[in-house]
Formats: structure tokens, sequence, C-alpha cells
């Protein structure tokens, strides 16, 4: 099998791909299906709306993913997976059942928002921890890289499925598809291989556990630039649902087949940026930090672009860059951190990641009310830049990292620790040192 896709000669990994893939689009389908509903069926194309519910979907995680982080390393994860994949499909079909029926409120899905974050808030660290248990430690670079090919693959094909079924049979027949997505997860949970599971011996109870996570993380400059640069890109520059709603209804006066179409367009690049990461032995800082900048110079472009198609064409690029700077991020923290901490570290990375959608969501609504749509993706494209290099300056700074750079035929930006510095010049001595012995003999 090929380096890209080795994970999947693993039985256990290869049957957690196929549910998730499952699920996964089904996900994507709701996502499309509640922005729409609310945009067009709930409000009268409220931007600001979309964006609370999008805030009431991710506040949970502030709040309850360190404690998750907390119970994925004190208890059975693949146990915490069937629990919160089972209730996250309840959820989906309770609120298809009420659009069915032609009694949803705007208050209900916001309730429901909030629910399925609560849910989402405590699915999210055991579902990324997970993995470790499901491949050998040096196919983990490769198994997150599929795990974000699996999400992006499902966004390639979810949204396009999702406008199309919304206008055939109308949002809450999408609902109910996602909530029978979810089965596929939890039948493939059931059938692996339970004696092939790498389950690290669970942490006991103990005062203080939370607080220990706090602490590693306090000491790893690493890891904190990481959470930074990624809180801010996220919070105002990948707020997708909303942005692609108002420039596709606003904008380019398009309905709700387009919107979708905007979202698996995206995916396109998400997909070959999630392969591109399965590829890479061992992603560093300096990936995410470079990620971050092209992302924002994307998306600045992005903005820009005059027609349906051309804006649709850009957000290819924007698409590689997210899903670079995410994988990057995401694998980097676990290949860095001490498995008897690594649930809560990735707890408390997920809640800065999904948290920072609560504070952005809101604020790129308002501004898309207020200042326009094409705003709405500018002011995260330059949040995006200047985060980016802020943090370059400040690793080149306090980490000695020597920053080299072109704007010639290929821009590009290195970023070399002072350890490859260093193993680089011994490589050059080595190299000189032999050829001297070559013209000697």
């Amino acid at each position: 099998m090929s380096r890209t896709f080795s994970s999947l000669s693993f039985y256990n990994y290869r049957m957690w791909f196929i549910g998730a893939l499952i699920a996964n689009i089904g996900t994507w389908m709701q996502r499309i299906a509640q922005d729409w509903l609310v945009l067009t069926e709930l409000t009268d194309n409220s931007g600001f709306a979309v964006g609370i519910v999008t805030a009431l979907q991710f506040i949970p995680t502030i709040f309850l993913t360190p404690v998750a982080g907390v119970l994925t390393d004190r208890f059975n994860r693949r146990r915490i997976l069937i629990a919160t994949q089972t209730a996250l499909g309840v959820l989906a079909a309770s609120l298809g059942a009420m659009v069915l029926a032609g009694v949803a409120q705007l208050w209900h899905v916001y309730v429901f928002a909030f629910l399925l974050g609560i849910v989402s808030a405590l699915d999210a660290p055991a579902r990324q921890v997970f993995v470790s248990e499901l491949v050998p430690a040096n196919q983990l670079a490769n198994a997150v890289g599929l795990n974000s090919a699996s999400f992006n693959a499902a966004r390639l094909v979810g949204p396009g499925i999702a406008g199309l079924g919304i206008a055939a049979v109308g949002t809450g027949w999408i609902f109910m598809i996602n909530a029978l997505s979810f089965v596929a997860t939890i039948v493939a949970m059931w059938s692996m291989r339970v004696a092939d599971l790498r389950t690290p011996a669970p942490s006991k109870r103990s005062k203080g556990q939370l607080r220990e996570g706090i602490a590693y993380v306090r000491h790893r400059t690493d890891i904190i630039v990481i959470m930074v640069t990624v809180f801010v890109v996220s919070a105002l520059g990948m707020n997708f649902q909303l942005t692609s709603a108002v420039m596709a209804r606003e904008v380019f006066g398009r309905g709700a087949g387009e919107y979708g179409l905007l979202g698996s367009v995206m995916a396109i690049g998400s997909l070959a940026g999630a392969l591109a990461a399965a590829r890479r032995n061992r992603p560093r800082v300096r990936l995410v930090l470079g990620a971050a900048f092209g992302f924002g110079v994307s998306s600045g472009l992005m903005a820009i672009m005059p027609s349906f198609w051309t804006f649709s064409a850009m957000s290819i690029l924007v698409g590689f860059f997210t899903l670079t700077m995410i994988t990057a991020a995401n694998t980097t923290i676990q290949l860095g951190t001490d498995p008897t901490v690594r649930g809560r570290v990735m707890s408390l990375y997920l809640m800065v990641f999904f948290g920072s959608n609560p504070v952005g969501a809101p604020v790129v609504g308002w501004i898309a009310e207020n200042w326009g749509a094409r705003w709405s993706i500018g002011v995260g494209a330059i949040a995006s830049i200047l985060i980016s290099v802020v943090a370059i300056l400040w690793v080149k700074r306090h980490w000695q990292v020597e920053v080299t750079y072109s704007l010639r035929s290929k821009p590009h930006v290195i970023l070399t620790h002072p350890e490859e510095r260093a193993a680089r010049e011994q490589a050059q001595l080595e190299v000189a040192a032999q050829q001297s012995a070559n013209r000697a003999a």
C-alpha cells in the first residue's frame, strides 16, 4: 500500500476510517441544511442569526472540552465515542422531526445547536486521541492526515448532496439522513478487534489533573505559539459556513445549490492539503505558521474575486492552506506530547480551536451585515497575515530561528531551528572533509 494510505493496512483503523467517512458526509450535510434553514426559512437572510447558531454550537467547547480531556485520559475512549455518536444521532433526528412537522422555530435551532455543542465537546478529545490506539506510533502522522482527508472528502461530497437535497425535499430530511449516518460509526466501533487496540493505561483519578495539563502546556512555548495562531485564524478567518452563505446569497445572488457547491469546491483544496499531510513524517511549528500566512493571502484574494466562479476557484487555495495548518497543528501537538497527558493537552488545543468560533462568528456576522459580505472575509485575511508575521518574528527572537524568504518566481518563507541549522552545518563540514580527502587521494 502506498505511503499516503499506509494506515489503512490496519484493520481497526480501516473500520474507523469507513465509519467516520459516512458520518462526516452526514455532518456536512446537516451543517449546510442548518445554516440554510436559519438564513432563508427562519429569518430574512440574517447573517447575524447564523453567527449566533455557530457560536452556540461552540460555546460548550470553552467550558466542557478541558473536562472531556480529563475523562479521555481516565476512561475507555472507544466507549466514550459510542455514547457520543449515539447522542449526536438522536439530536439530529429530533431536530429533523421538528422541521418536517413544521413546528421548528429559530429558538429551537438555538437550543439544538447548544446541545450539539455539549455532546461535541465531550466527543472531540476522545476522537482526536483515539487514533493513537488504532495505529503504531510511527504511523500516527499518516493516520491524522488520513482523518483529515476523510473529513474533507466528506466535505467535498456532503455540501453538494445537501444543496441538491434541500432543493428536492427540504432541510428536514437532511437532518434525518445525518442521524442515520451515525449508525456507521457506531457499527465500526463495535466491529473493532479490541485486542489489537493500543490502549494506554488510564490515568488514575486524582486532584489537579486538569491543572497538570495546563501546567504542561504553559511550559511548552511551541504549543502556545500554535494555539495562539490557530485561535486568531479560526476566530476571524474560518467562518466559511457564514461567509459562503452571505457571499452566495447577497453578492452573487445564488441559491442553495450554489451555496453547497462552494463548500464542495473548497473541499478540493482541503482534500489535497490533507493528502499532502498524510505523506509528512513529522510536521513542525514552521509549517503551521507558513500555512497561516498562506491562508491569509489566499483569503484576501478570494474576498475581492469579481464573480461566483472566480470566487469558487480561489476557495480551493484557501481550503488547501486551511487543512495544511489544522493538520500540522494537530499532528505536531500529538507527536510532541507525553501520552499520559495527551488527552488533556489535546482538549486544551481543541478548546482554543473550537472555542474561537463563539468569539469570532458573531463579530464576522455583524461585519457581514454592516460592512458587507466581502469584508467579512477580508477582516479574517488581514488578521491571519498579522498573527502569522508576529508569530514568526517572536519565534525568530526567542528561539533563535533563522528566517529566510523569497518573493520571486516561487514565493516562500523558511524557518530553520538552531538544531536543524547545526545539523546542516555539520553535514556541510562532513561533505567538505570528504571532498578534501578525495582531492588528497
